[in-house]
């Protein structure tokens, strides 16, 4: 099973719900793992530090050109879609960083002067706690693209686990990687004008999907009426409701999960709704 948990923007508690439900759900004795697919900014080994077992790197392929071979046509130039060459007179240069590894490029080539090598991105990073297998994809600093990462942690994914993936924020091409083939996505908001307008475009995009959803009210209090009007015009499932809570906030500065009883019963609901549907 695979359950996404996603917001349309950063810090509305994403990864609050997402650590927090993958380790109720360890604690009660199921086969779960959570994923940090939010590789720019993988916070979720905050909350759960995991003692980690095993680190891949993750490399992409990239041109490199044989200067001594390479007449200086410019067809490599011309046919790359994302513009990653271009000649100059001192011969042709490879921006490895727009580089999509397509290896066009090389295939046309008329003198076969381009082959490939790999770079490192990032790296994939396999843990536990307890019994909660937790893993995270890590892009490096500087780098453009996380997919390739994606694809890597997606290789991770268990069908016979509960797969709590932590998506990226936003609605972006890793938003739709990350949440794609999902059997349920949790949409994490905020009662406020800007939680609303983004819980609009998540909304808009998990339903192209073909994904059901539905959603948790994070800091939740009297201003929940802002997100409550447009779920039932929508006839989306607000599927529970996490209070505005000083504790939350400050467990949450120090790095701890949410244990006390009447949290746990959050989580416990969430779940619970989920099979409900699924």
């Amino acid at each position: 099973m695979k359950i996404s948990v996603l917001s349309g923007k950063g810090g509305t508690g994403k990864t609050t719900v997402a650590t927090n439900l993958a380790y109720y759900l360890s604690k009660k004795g199921k086969k779960a793992q959570y994923l940090d697919f939010d590789v720019e900014e993988p916070n979720g080994f905050i909350f759960l530090k995991p003692e980690i077992k095993n680190t891949f790197e993750v490399k992409v392929k990239v041109s490199q050109i044989d200067e001594s071979s390479c007449t200086q046509c410019g067809l490599c130039a011309k046919k790359c879609n994302f513009n990653a060459l271009a000649v100059t007179k001192n011969g042709v240069l490879v921006f490895e960083k727009i580089c999509h590894s397509c290896g066009l490029c090389s295939l046309v080539c008329p003198v076969n002067a381009i082959t490939e090598t790999e770079r490192e991105i990032g790296k994939i990073e396999i843990g536990y706690t307890n019994n909660l297998k937790a893993v995270r994809g890590v892009l490096n600093i500087g780098e453009p693209m996380g997919i390739p990462i994606l694809k890597n942690l997606k290789k991770l994914i268990t069908p016979d686990y509960i797969n709590i993936i932590d998506s990226p924020p936003g609605s972006s091409c890793s938003v739709v990687h990350s949440v794609e083939g999902s059997d349920y996505g949790i949409l994490v908001t905020e009662p406020t004008k800007f939680g609303l307008h983004d819980l609009e475009i998540a909304a808009n995009v998990i339903r192209q999907l073909g994904v059901p959803f539905g959603v948790v009210i994070n800091k939740s209090d009297e201003n929940d009426y802002i997100i409550e009007e447009f779920c039932e015009k929508q006839g989306i499932d607000i599927i529970e409701k996490i209070p505005f809570d000083r504790s939350i906030a400050q467990k949450y500065s120090k790095g701890e999960l949410l244990e006390d009883k009447s949290f746990v019963e959050v989580f416990e609901n969430i779940f619970s709704k989920i099979m409900e549907v699924s």
